[in-house]
């Protein structure tokens, strides 16, 4: 599908409107004149912001589809009553992905962000470049930036997407500019593999007109890339590190020449690696150092990215989308650096299969919290499997306890927190909202 073949169909129906990813897509196409509706099944803060940008939403599979085109997520199941229906009256039906791939092609320069973590706050961080130094640009975003939400457009000659790896969907992007920020392994259910995982994202980069490639890990720096970057290697480097309680500062050097000196507004080490990502990209775009960090010091974070959503028993209430075993062991690690107390940590596991086929490495990163919560799985899109079970991991862990309310969950972190002491939760399924749930008033 092209962009131009969008505007041959009576209108677009979306069937989950309600996710981050949808939800951008709708206003987008909302923007660009087109008519838009969607369903889904329950309300959120999504589904209210598209009905006040005037695009209906429906709770709910029972209402009619009379557009022509139907766009889905990969969490549809076969058995939805509005695709069952869609399917019978012969409707064109388009993933997600590929109505994404369709929007980007309108636009003349695409930067599309893959890796396993961190394409929130590079894709968000290189949108506040765009934003500082006045470029017409729109941003998709899997997250919501503090300022500019999971969607944001003034102009249309730059884009800048998120490029996700599950099922290859990122495939459907040809960018200016392609980034892989990791390689790292994951979603095990439709890679069987690392060497297939590699592999898409090597189709992937190779769609780009130039690659931009984290040289600190030792696959992404395998790609054919136009420039890479690091704390350790690569073309644009991190220098002359210091932190102040994990928000940190540092000297940008370019092929070794010391170029601009960045102060985030962003806690954690793994940040300055987004940031010289969201660097590297905004110079091959031709944007100057100072422009640059101009737009990286005016970013201020992302919900559900080391978010503090108040208080618990009057400590400090942490919330974090990790939910793989590297960024557990980043985000915790920079908890406790920043924690006079013990981290209090509260574990969602996000899909049977990424927990089962990465077990050994969710023991290892969840190991260093003392007596973490493990709180029932996830499950997405994924039928029980006690394999890759919160249970089952909570089984591997000593000093581990398994917890499956929130009201368990509220008494017993009572029983345990101290006046030092600092509640962590990472996942990312519904653990956010059951956090914000048992919050202080």
């Amino acid at each position: 599908m092209n962009f131009a073949e969008i505007g041959s169909f009576s209108g677009v129906y979306f069937i989950g409107i309600g996710g981050v990813s949808m939800s951008a897509l709708a206003r987008c196409l909302k923007d660009r004149g087109f008519s838009v509706r969607g369903s889904d099944a329950q309300e959120s803060n999504f589904t209210q912001t598209l009905r006040q940008k005037g695009i209906p939403v429906h709770i709910g599979e029972d209402e009619e589809i009379y557009e022509d085109l139907v766009v889905v997520t990969g969490a549809i199941l076969p058995e939805h009553r509005q695709f069952r229906e869609a399917v019978r009256k012969k409707k064109r039906i388009v993933s997600r992905a590929e109505l994404l791939g369709a929007v980007a092609g309108d636009y003349a320069h695409v930067v599309s962000v893959a890796g396993c973590h961190g394409k929130t706050t590079t894709s968000c961080m290189l949108a506040h470049i765009m934003k500082s130094c006045g470029k017409p640009f729109t941003c998709h975003i899997g997250g919501e930036d503090s300022e500019l939400g999971n969607y944001f457009s003034c102009g249309g000659k730059y884009f800048i997407t998120e490029a996700c790896e599950f099922k290859r969907s990122f495939l459907e992007l040809k960018s200016e500019i392609g980034v892989v920020l990791n390689c790292d392994r994951d979603h095990t259910d439709c890679y069987k593999t690392k060497a297939e995982l590699l592999q898409a994202y090597r189709e992937f980069a190779a769609k780009s007109e130039r690659a931009v490639v984290n040289a600190d890990d030792v696959n992404a720096r395998s790609i054919p890339h136009a420039l890479s970057f690091g704390l350790h290697n690569g073309d644009i480097r991190a220098t002359s590190l210091r932190s102040d309680r994990e928000i940190y500062s540092f000297t940008v050097e370019e092929k070794g020449i010391p170029v601009v000196r960045v102060r985030l507004n962003v806690i954690g080490v793994f940040n300055v690696m987004n940031a010289l990502a969201a660097y590297a990209c905004a110079r091959l775009l031709g944007l100057t150092a100072e422009e640059i960090k101009a737009g990286i010091e005016s970013f201020h974070g992302v919900r559900r990215r080391f978010e503090r959503v108040g208080t618990f028993c009057g400590v400090p209430l942490i919330c974090d989308y990790a939910h793989h075993p590297r960024e557990i062991a980043a985000t915790l690690f920079t908890a406790q650096r920043i924690c006079e107390g013990k981290v209090r940590l509260v574990f969602q596991p996000h899909t049977y299969t990424r927990t089962r086929d990465l077990m050994d490495d969710f023991i290892a990163a969840l190991s260093r919290a003392e007596g973490a919560v493990i709180y029932s799985t996830y499950a997405a899109r994924e039928a029980y499997d006690f394999a890759g079970s919160a249970v089952r991991l909570t089984g591997m862990l000593p000093s581990a306890v398994y917890i499956a309310s929130p009201e368990r969950l509220s008494d017993y972190l009572r029983q345990k927190v101290g006046p030092k002491d600092l509640v962590l939760v990472l996942g990312a399924g519904n653990i956010y909202e059951i956090a914000k749930s048992i919050r202080d008033p």
